[in-house]
């Protein structure tokens, strides 16, 4: 099998291009060509009025060696890598002892996952709810305005990434194809298949719902446990006069010890009162860089046209996404973060008396606005400084304010982008509805921002709009805030994945501080699975 990279096609070529521009490449008659599929397809808009898609084919042809042979000094031709992924071990039937995963998030989904996958027979437990019934709690706070503070947005089986974007992408380096292993799961679980090969895929909400609940009976199918309404209360610990300590066991809310001496710590990053736990506990635990910001929301239309032109529209292309970065004056930087295309802006709290925003959208990505966190950077030497868990309260205080300003119902505190620009506050909505549920209170957002993120936004936003044009039209809507853009600690680990201070925990994904989004979240339980499941093997 060969790998053919850059194929180059106008966005509305026709089925048989693909064969003959494969054919042009080899240098070889269409019946040599066994059978062919495609391994990523993206696409280049630079030139709007020319937008073409890049493929990249997996092909097999007859006489593979003479034509490698021929073409050794061809760009872009290859023998295909081999992406399977491959168990690192395997449980001896007789094993009893059983490791522990906290977090039914992407990452302690897949760590769970894997573990059952390798015969180790996880037990995965949940503060939240089992999806579906947490999902019905996520609408009584957006509909009702009733909050459950253990089965929300952030906490519950599938974790934050259900209500979002349900991105799939990510930046990190994956050289055991750990991502592949994470998409080709969610395909087996209902994912559509074009998520192995998109340049950026997505699945949104409702797809997830029944995907993460065929995982789950996977898990179940291989031996592992889940278990619902089961907070960790405690992490049973010895630790010697040197501050070292070794996980003995975890013990719940009711009282419940469960002995074990392998915890994934995959709480997510909303998780406070459990990084309060840790902290309490002895485990070493930093203070962390996050983003602090608002949504903003655009006609969906704007910006298909501004970044698609006249393809605006074109099914293939579906709703146009954006990635912006401005560097202030100030010294501060504003980015766009979880940009939700054709979405709708959540109430994602997870305390009472808070307000926080976050982005979601449906597969379909059909909705009339386009959102994205535009968020501004800080960090604990300048912003938080002196405590490992400052910056928890500095979310806090900004999140409180957003309630106040958004009148006290978990409303949201929203303004036009016209008049943040000008200083005064907003009485009225214009020509964008705001999508946020349960509802905006038209206010000042400087109310509930700090004033460097408001000199910020308010220099970077014309800057955006030189980039795409309408980004600083008056009417479209901020709303506040975003300040879970990621975890404001870190429980820094060792090269085994463990605490530098206390073995047999293993701090992962994104509440720990080591993934940001679902896909990198996945990947980083699957290392983790891997370094439980090659530690238990040397204990047993």
């Amino acid at each position: 099998m060969l790998r053919l990279n850059e194929v180059k096609l106008p966005l509305d070529h026709a089925p048989g291009e693909i064969l003959a521009a494969i054919c042009q490449r080899l240098g070889v008659a269409a019946g040599d060509v066994v059978n062919y599929s495609i391994y990523r397809r993206s696409c280049d808009a630079r030139k709007k009025t020319a937008i073409a898609l890049i493929y990249a084919l997996d092909v097999e042809v007859r006489d593979e060696a003479a034509l490698l042979s021929r073409l050794a000094d061809l760009r872009n031709v290859m023998p295909t890598p081999d992406t399977t992924y491959r168990f690192v071990a395997h449980a001896p039937a007789d094993l009893a002892a059983r490791p522990v995963v906290i977090g039914t998030g992407p990452c302690g989904l897949f760590a769970g996952l894997l573990l059952a996958q390798m015969g180790f027979r996880p037990i995965i437990l949940e503060r939240g709810k089992a999806v579906r019934e947490r999902t019905k709690d996520t609408w009584g706070l957006w509909r009702q305005g009733k909050l459950n503070p253990d089965s929300n947005v952030q906490f519950g089986e599938g974790g934050a990434g259900t209500f979002s974007d349900g991105k799939l992408y990510s930046q990190i380096k994956d050289p055991l194809h750990h991502g592949r292993k994470v998409l080709e799961e969610f395909v087996k679980a209902g994912a559509p298949e074009e998520i192995l090969y998109v340049n950026k895929p997505h699945i949104g909400t409702f797809r997830l719902v029944s995907m993460v609940e065929k995982m789950r009976a996977n898990i179940f199918e291989l031996g592992g446990e889940v278990r619902f309404g089961s907070k960790v209360e405690e992490i049973d610990i010895d630790r010697d006069a040197d501050g070292n300590g070794q996980v003995r066991g975890v013990v719940l809310a009711g009282g419940e010890r469960i002995a074990t001496g392998h915890v994934v710590l995959a709480v997510g990053h909303s998780a406070r009162d459990t990084f309060q736990m840790l902290f309490d506990h002895g485990v070493y635990i930093e203070a962390k860089p996050f983003s602090i910001g608002v949504r903003i929301e655009h006609p969906q239309s704007l910006i298909d046209r501004a970044r698609f032109g006249p393809a605006a529209g074109h099914p293939l292309l579906g709703a146009a996404d954006y990635k912006l970065v401005h560097h202030c004056a100030n010294g501060r930087t504003a980015y766009s973060f979880c940009m939700c295309p054709g979405g709708t802006v959540v109430a994602a709290t997870s305390e009472p008396g808070r307000v926080v925003t976050n982005g979601m959208s449906q597969y379909s990505r059909a909705e009339r606005n386009a959102n994205s966190g535009i968020v501004v950077d800080i960090s604990p030497e300048v912003d938080y400084p002196g405590h490992p868990l400052a910056g928890i309260e500095f979310q806090r205080r900004w999140e409180s304010a957003a309630f106040v300003a958004g009148g006290g119902s978990y409303a949201a505190p929203a303004q036009r982008v016209g008049d943040f620009l000008a200083g005064r506050p907003s009485v009225a909505p214009g020509g964008v509805e705001p999508s946020y549920t349960p509802g905006v209170h038209w206010t000042d957002l400087s109310l509930c921002l700090p004033d460097f993120v408001v000199t910020a936004l308010r220099e970077a936003l014309p800057a955006f709009d030189k980039q795409i044009r309408g980004f600083a039209m008056d009417d479209a809507v901020m709303t506040g805030v975003e300040t879970r853009t990621s975890s404001p600690i870190r429980i820094k680990r060792g090269d085994d994945f463990q605490s530098l201070n206390t073995c047999g925990l293993y701090p992962a994904g994104e509440g720990a501080g080591y993934a940001g989004g679902i896909l990198s979240a996945g990947v980083d339980g699957i290392k983790v699975a891997e370094a439980v499941a090659t530690s238990m093997l040397k204990s047993a």
